[in-house]
């Protein structure tokens, strides 16, 4: 692979759909300015209630991932709603972070009380992979791949989630008010799982948006939590900004 194909930053969700409803803004702008940006799903999603199979839900998550504009999306083949924390889960995860190299890697950071325990046992798995990511003297167990030390790992929050962690030294909202609406449109192309009847569902995460970014002046925001305390080395910047 050559090194125009690496990724700055991947984002690892359980399911199609995770990334989106939790970072897509975000995604789409990493994008925009110039950023290598991947998705990777643990699983297909499937089985789930109203999809004819497997092809149709990779199909809206092909879509999905081109409202984003990010530049790969990979759908490992590990189980839906079977879902653990092991060390086939752990390798190859970790295969990809050394095949694609990136910067910085995105995943969940708490049990979703109600919702999917594949949640929770995925950020296991990223928290596992990140620091797989990097052992040396165990390149045969990830299809021969060189180690890769990735530099930030962020945890992020479903748009159906507190927006806030307990136990964390920084968390941060980034501004999605110029790509809102391509995250909502990523959402939709979903249409298994948002028919008409889960309109409102759309709507609570467009409204959480819109909420988390009014509370530091943004049209709209993506909340995240930091793995290690948040420094800078320019405080005007980090305290001012940029126009978005």
């Amino acid at each position: 692979m050559s090194e125009s194909e690496f990724l700055d930053v991947i984002a690892v969700g359980a399911h199609p759909d995770d990334v989106e409803i939790a970072c897509g803004g975000t995604l789409a702008k990493l994008v925009k300015q110039g950023h290598r940006v991947g998705i990777i799903d643990l699983t297909d999603g499937e089985p789930t209630p109203n999809s004819p199979g497997p092809h149709v839900r990779l199909e809206e998550a092909r879509r999905a991932a081109e409202c984003l504009g990010v530049h790969k999306r990979i759908t490992l083949d590990l189980p839906n709603r079977k879902l653990f924390d092991n060390y086939e889960s752990r390798t190859k995860l970790a295969t990809e972070f050394r095949r694609y190299r990136p910067k910085v890697v995105i995943g969940f950071g708490d049990k979703t009380p109600m919702a999917s325990p594949d949640h929770w046992q995925a950020m296991q798995i990223t928290d596992a992979a990140v620091f797989y990511s990097r052992l040396t003297k165990w390149d045969d167990d990830f299809e021969g791949t060189s180690p890769h030390t990735i530099s930030a790992q962020v945890y992020f929050r479903l748009s159906f989630e507190p927006q806030t962690l307990a136990g964390f030294g920084s968390s941060f909202i980034v501004n999605i008010g110029s790509t809102l609406s391509k995250k909502m449109n990523s959402i939709r192309c979903y249409e298994t799982q948002f028919p008409a009847n889960k309109q409102h569902v759309l709507d609570r995460v467009e409204d959480m948006a819109k909420s988390v970014g009014m509370s530091c002046g943004y049209k709209a925001g993506e909340t995240f939590v930091t793995t290690r305390p948040l420094g800078t080395r320019d405080m005007m910047q980090t305290l001012l900004g940029t126009p978005d």
